[in-house]
């Protein structure tokens, strides 16, 4: 028991350092405006279905919002989505839609302890609560056991008659994505070392994209704690990335890169972007700034679930040998590994 008390304390300390804690109502919902045209051109119309799911081995409901090509007739790589602190299944309909439009099954989990239901009727303890939330390491470990769920959930449902997506997911195809404290979900069910050995990796995930993603200060910094990653990442991140709480500075959003060596692994830093331009400014409605950021993030994205989870040999050339980086300009930096 004291060991177990222990490593929750360490962990605890990592939250409250390092995950970005987004201000209530910043990722919570899509956008209050659209942006003026769609990113990305998409090859499916996409449909969308809400569940509600139970895991009886935690007696804990994992609510979802499925995204999905509506034209499919055969079997689609499967994306997990993991939001940030204080958010929900609702947030990041513009990744939701577009990676759906182009051909993938779209799960937004929806992580109960870390999401919206932390700040709404909180008033001005808002921000407080969201610091507790993040800082009590049950949320994090919980959060890796949803996604883990998640996905033994929808390959079970897949084979059932009645289910509507039944025999449309590739069990072999599957991603992971997240942003901040969804970020550090990502890594952490895709090989990050943690303390006292801690393992929260899920094997059938074979590729992932990490926007944002906290970085722990001290001696854990320099442990190299990311390198054990196995998979190809896509990180992202921006110049004024800095968290909104905790001692992450855009700068050292590199720092997973850096330490990885798997190669396909590659990093993007959106020269302006902050924290937010990856989930939208809902407070002052829709900027044209993240309308340019998520045109780039979402081409960029699909261009990797393509080169990973389809295999596409022209998207991979492409993403890898400098058609990316030659498109992207002075808009920011592309590196890969």
């Amino acid at each position: 028991m004291r060991t177990i008390l222990s490593l929750f304390r360490v962990l605890a300390v990592l939250a409250s350092a390092s995950y970005a804690v987004p201000l209530p109502a910043d990722d919570q919902h899509p956008p209050a405006s659209p942006p003026p045209s769609s990113p990305v051109s998409p090859a499916h119309p996409v449909a969308t279905l809400l569940q509600i799911w139970h895991d009886a081995a935690r007696n804990r409901d994992v609510p979802v919002k499925i995204y999905y090509p509506a034209d499919t007739k055969s079997p689609c790589p499967l994306i997990i989505f993991s939001h940030g602190l204080g958010g929900n299944r609702e947030g990041y309909a513009y990744l939701g839609q577009g990676w759906a439009g182009a051909g993938f099954i779209v799960i937004h989990v929806q992580h109960l302890g870390s999401d919206d239901a932390v700040w709404r009727g909180a008033g001005a303890d808002a921000y407080e609560k969201l610091t507790q939330a993040v800082a009590d390491t049950r949320n994090a470990l919980n959060r890796a056991a949803d996604v883990k769920f998640a996905i033994t959930q929808m390959l079970d449902l897949v084979t059932r008659p009645r289910f509507p997506l039944k025999g449309l997911v590739d069990p072999s195809e599957i991603g992971m994505a997240g942003h901040s404290f969804g970020a550090w979900t990502t890594l952490a069910v895709t090989g990050q070392k943690l303390p006292n050995g801690l393992t929260l990796t899920d094997p059938r995930i074979k590729a992932a994209i990490a926007m944002s993603a906290p970085v722990p200060g001290g001696a854990l910094r320099s442990a190299g704690e990311f390198a054990s990653i196995p998979i190809p990442v896509f990180h992202m991140t921006g110049t004024r990335d800095n968290s909104p709480i905790g001692e992450t500075a855009a700068p050292d959003r590199r720092i997973p890169f850096d330490q990885s060596k798997t190669p396909g692994t590659c990093l993007l830093i959106l020269n302006g972007a902050d924290h937010m331009a990856f989930s939208g400014h809902i407070l002052n409605a829709y900027h044209d700034e993240d309308a340019r950021y998520q045109a780039i993030i979402l081409k960029a994205s699909i261009t990797f679930w393509n080169a990973n989870l389809l295999h596409n040999a022209a998207d991979s050339a492409w993403l890898y040998k400098g058609g990316f980086a030659k498109e992207l300009g002075a808009q920011g930096t592309f590196e890969t590994r």
